[in-house]
């Protein structure tokens, strides 16, 4: 906490101090990200058939032209936002392509290498849209109910198409299929924001104290919580549990981070328990994972072979510390999910535990940039986003790898960016593209005689409060 206060605090440079926008260190480790990527898929096609694989150059220069133009996007549009988000999100987006062509050689039937990079170009193009397009982040503030309102659309939409694996969460249309749910996850963010930072005075000071606990008023805190009901009980009904899980934890962690309650957390954490007990006895594939979570390896005792948490575990203490090698693996026993749910398996097999650790901290780095963005900004909407988006990322990863690795039960949701699905890939895309702006506002240098309560108004509302204190961080 002390660091944390000194980061805050920390006064900022004087207004005519020179200020490195650092978008020459972006484009180095773009091309690094890049290099890496290519590598991956030529040592793929090397170890696996034995030579090259077909159009190498292509897919080099496909990734190398896609981050050129992200990366203009950002020099001339958000010419002051983190280094480091961009190049991470593309190093990312490259492994994931890595290991689906790796699993695309063992699975000839079902090839997905190719439509992933199509869904991959249009996220990136997604992404210069996006920074191109939004010039300040607080225009977003405007549209939270109209947000709200398509995310609900979005999430329903789903029900009246046939379920895929037991759960209503595609929708399939002339040959193409995706999950409208990935994009409703941006939406809520923005809602939730939106009138967190529009109703924070009344969050932070009104409320009666039951116990240890000020409940918020019913005037307040009721609209939220009924569109946060409503949104996860169509996500019950879709038998999306992994989504509700993610609402549920993005709704309480942006609930605490606007008052600044310790208890939503702890509130938050015993309605998932119970949730997740009552789910996971009365719901019979849901019951199945969990029983599976207990004990991954009855099937085996029973006669039935591994089931694919047996064979992910398999999978990841077959790589050990450096891995088998890209191509040398046996991830591909894990089933129809291998490319999806279960890609972290192939991961930790062929690239070990040292790759596992650094694909880790990368996901830790995007996060801990879009939450230093977050205290760096001055206004209390723009905070409250830079926290939401960050969050959706922080919780997917958790879910998911402590899903593959038996910390958790399983739940069906994609790796961000790792993972096969083109519906997750253009939205992970479009969250580091509002990050990126965030961050551009939260670096931005002040002019001459703006105060960080001048500059922290949205359209058509209020300075923050404790704007004095955000200042420092946005140095």
């Amino acid at each position: 906490m002390t660091a944390l206060t000194a980061q805050v605090t920390e006064p900022a440079p004087p207004p005519g101090a020179p200020h490195a926008k650092r978008r020459g260190v972006e484009l180095s480790l773009l091309a690094g990200a890049v290099l890496i990527s290519v590598l991956g898929h030529l040592y793929v096609g090397l170890a696996s058939v034995g030579h090259l694989p077909p159009h190498a150059s292509r897919h080099a220069a496909g990734l190398a032209v896609a981050a050129l133009l992200a990366h203009l996007a950002v020099r001339l549009r958000a010419p002051d936002a983190d280094p480091l988000l961009l190049p991470i999100a593309f190093l990312l987006n490259g492994l994931g392509l890595v290991l689906i062509q790796r699993l695309d050689l063992t699975t000839p039937g079902h090839p997905t290498a190719g439509d992933q990079l199509l869904w991959s170009g249009l996220g990136v193009g997604l992404f210069v849209v996006a920074v191109a397009a939004l010039r300040d982040h607080r225009s977003l503030q405007r549209y939270a109910y109209l947000a709200v309102a398509v995310a609900l659309a979005l999430m329903l939409v789903p029900v009246f198409f046939p379920a895929v694996n037991g759960a209503h969460i595609w929708v399939r249309f002339a040959g193409l299929s995706f999950q409208p749910g990935e994009f409703a996850k941006i939406l809520l963010a923005v809602f939730f924001a939106s009138y967190l930072a529009a109703n924070r005075t009344a969050l932070a000071l009104t409320g009666r104290r039951i116990l240890w606990l000020r409940m918020l008023p019913g005037r307040v805190l009721g609209p939220i919580l009924a569109i946060w009901l409503l949104s996860v009980g169509v996500l019950v009904l879709e038998r999306d549990l992994g989504t509700s899980l993610l609402f549920f934890g993005l709704f309480v962690i942006m609930l605490f981070t606007a008052t600044g309650r310790i208890g939503w957390i702890a509130v938050g954490l015993l309605l998932a328990g119970v949730g997740a007990y009552a789910v996971g006895t009365f719901e019979p594939h849901v019951h199945g994972r969990v029983e599976d979570w207990l004990n991954p390896f009855a099937s085996i005792e029973q006669g039935r072979g591994p089931g694919q948490l047996a064979q992910s575990l398999f999978a990841f203490g077959a790589g050990g510390l450096l891995g088998a090698g890209l191509g040398h693996g046996q991830s591909f026993l894990i089933g129809f999910a291998a490319k999806s749910d279960f890609v972290l398996a192939t991961a930790g097999e062929e690239l070990g535990l040292a790759g596992l650790c650094a694909i880790l901290v990368l996901y830790a780095l995007l996060v801990a940039r879009g939450f230093q963005a977050g205290l760096a900004l001055r206004d209390p909407f723009g905070r409250l986003l830079a926290t939401g988006l960050a969050s959706i990322v922080a919780l997917q990863v958790f879910v998911i790898a402590g899903g593959v690795t038996g910390l958790i039960p399983l739940t069906g949701m994609a790796m961000p960016f790792l993972a096969q699905g083109g519906s997750s890939v253009v939205t992970n895309w479009v969250i580091v593209a509002l990050l990126v702006r965030l961050s551009d506002s939260a670096r931005r240098p002040r002019p001459r005689g703006d105060s960080a309560e001048g500059g922290s108004a949205a359209p058509g509302g209020s300075a923050a409060p404790g704007g004095a204190g955000a200042e420092g961080g946005a140095g």
